[in-house]
C-alpha cells in the first residue's frame, strides 16, 4: 500500500470497527430486550447492566419513527415493516390529524401535544423507509405529514411553531432552534427519496428564517432560542449537525447563507466545545465562548465526527482518525454504550435510550469507508 493511501485506509479500518460494533451490538438489544413483542414498538430506554427495560411509563411516536429509519437503513426489511405498522397503529391522531406525542403503556394516548420535533422525524423515517421498501403507504404518510406541517404548524417568517394542542388551535410552544434542524433533516430526506422540488423550497424558506432569527452574529453559531432570549445557549453538538445538513443541502440553501455562517460555527464550537486532551464535546457554551453545561452527551460526540469527516480540510482528515478512537474508548463498550459522562470521564447517565441509534447510524453512515480510501487517497 503507498503512503498516500495508508492513512486513510487506517481511518477506514476504524470505521469498520464502529460499523461492526453497531451491526452484532447495538441493533441486537432493539430487536430484543428492548424491543416490546406485545406492543411491537422500542422501550424508551434499558438498564445497561442486564438490559431490562426501564418501567414503562410510555412509548413516544419520535423513538419509534427514529428506530423505523435505523432499521430501514439497516436493510431489515421485516422490523421496519413492523416499526411502520405500529407508528400507523398508535400514534395517528385520526380525528384531529396529525401524530400523537407519546401513548400509554396499554397504547392509549397520553400525550396528545401536536409537536413538531416528532412531525419532523415522521416525514424523516418514512423518507427512508420509502427509499428501502417502496412501500407506497410510506410515500403517502410522508405526503400528508409534510402537507399538515406546512399548513398548521405554520408561525412568522418562514418559521414554524414548535408545539400546538391536539387540536392545532393554540400555541404551546413558540420558535425552538431543535425541531426546525431536524425538519431541515427531514425536508432533505423527502426531496432524495420523492424527487419532489416543492421540498427545495419549503428548505430554502425555512433556512432562510433560521439563519435571520437564530443565528448569533460574532460566532456564526446557530443558538437555541431566537437571539436576544434571556438564557440562550449555543450547543456545540448542534453547530456540528446543522454543518452537515448545510453540506448536503448545498445550493438549495444558498440565499439564506448558513454555510458560511456555520464554517465560522465549526470553528467556534471546536475551539470552545471540545476538550483537547478527550476529545469530548461539551453539551452548551454561553455566547462568550465559555462553558455553560460541561455534560458529554454521545449524540454531540457523533455529530463531531461527521462534521470532520464532512468538512475533509487536512486537518480535520488528520484529527478524525485520533477522534474516532477516542470516540470509541470513551463512549462505547462490549454491552453498548454509555449515553453520558462528566467532563472528568464519569458515566453521568446509565441508561442506553431507544433513540440513541439514530445518532450512531447517521454518524457512521457519513464516515469514510474502504472504498473511499481506495478511491480518494489522501496524505
Amino acid at each position: 500500500m503507498s503512503n498516500a493511501t495508508e492513512p486513510a485506509a487506517a481511518i477506514a479500518a476504524q470505521v469498520a470497527a464502529l460499523h461492526t460494533h453497531f451491526a452484532q451490538t447495538v441493533l441486537p438489544l432493539w430487536r430484543g430486550p428492548g424491543f416490546s413483542p406485545a406492543m411491537q414498538l422500542p422501550y424508551e430506554a434499558m438498564h445497561a447492566e442486564d438490559y431490562t427495560p426501564l418501567p414503562v411509563t410510555r412509548f413516544r411516536a419520535m423513538a419509534c419513527a427514529r428506530q423505523l429509519f435505523v432499521f430501514s437503513l439497516a436493510g431489515d426489511a421485516a422490523h421496519a415493516q413492523a416499526l411502520f405498522a405500529s407508528l400507523r397503529k398508535y400514534f395517528r391522531d385520526e380525528h384531529h390529524g396529525g401524530w400523537f406525542y407519546s401513548i400509554d403503556a396499554a397504547g392509549a394516548p397520553l400525550d396528545t401535544t401536536k409537536d413538531l420535533y416528532t412531525h419532523a422525524f415522521i416525514v424523516f423515517a418514512c423518507a427512508h423507509y420509502l427509499t428501502t421498501s417502496g412501500d407506497r403507504d410510506a410515500a403517502e404518510v410522508l405526503a400528508d405529514t409534510a402537507s399538515l406541517i406546512d399548513s398548521r404548524f405554520a408561525a412568522t417568517d418562514g418559521l414554524l411553531h414548535a408545539a400546538l394542542d391536539q387540536s392545532f388551535s393554540s400555541v404551546r410552544s413558540g420558535l425552538l432552534q431543535n425541531p426546525l434542524m431536524h425538519l431541515t433533516e427531514a425536508y432533505l430526506a423527502a426531496h432524495e427519496a420523492t424527487g419532489d422540488t416543492a421540498f427545495e423550497t419549503a428548505l430554502a424558506r425555512l433556512t432562510e428564517g433560521v439563519a435571520r432569527a437564530f443565528v448569533h452574529t460574532p460566532t456564526g453559531a446557530i443558538a437555541e432560542l431566537p437571539i436576544g432570549t434571556a438564557g440562550n445557549r449555543l450547543e456545540p453538538g448542534h453547530q456540528f449537525e446543522w454543518f452537515f445538513l448545510a453540506a448536503r443541502a448545498g445550493r438549495a440553501i444558498d440565499g439564506s447563507g448558513l454555510s458560511a455562517a456555520l464554517e465560522r460555527a465549526f470553528e467556534f464550537a471546536e475551539r470552545h466545545g471540545v476538550d483537547t486532551l478527550t476529545g469530548g464535546v461539551c453539551a452548551a457554551l454561553n455566547e462568550d465562548g465559555s462553558v455553560q453545561d460541561p455534560t458529554q452527551r454521545i449524540w454531540a460526540q457523533t455529530e463531531y465526527l461527521r462534521a470532520l469527516a464532512t468538512r475533509r480540510t487536512p486537518t480535520d482528515a488528520r484529527a478524525l482518525g485520533s477522534q474516532i478512537e477516542r470516540f470509541r474508548a470513551r463512549f462505547l463498550h462490549t454491552r453498548g454504550w454509555y449515553e453520558c459522562k462528566t467532563a472528568g470521564g464519569e458515566i453521568a447517565r446509565a441508561d442506553m435510550p431507544s433513540t440513541t441509534p439514530y445518532h450512531l447510524a447517521t454518524a457512521y453512515a457519513s464516515l469514510p469507508t474502504d472504498s473511499d480510501a481506495r478511491a480518494n487517497p489522501r496524505p
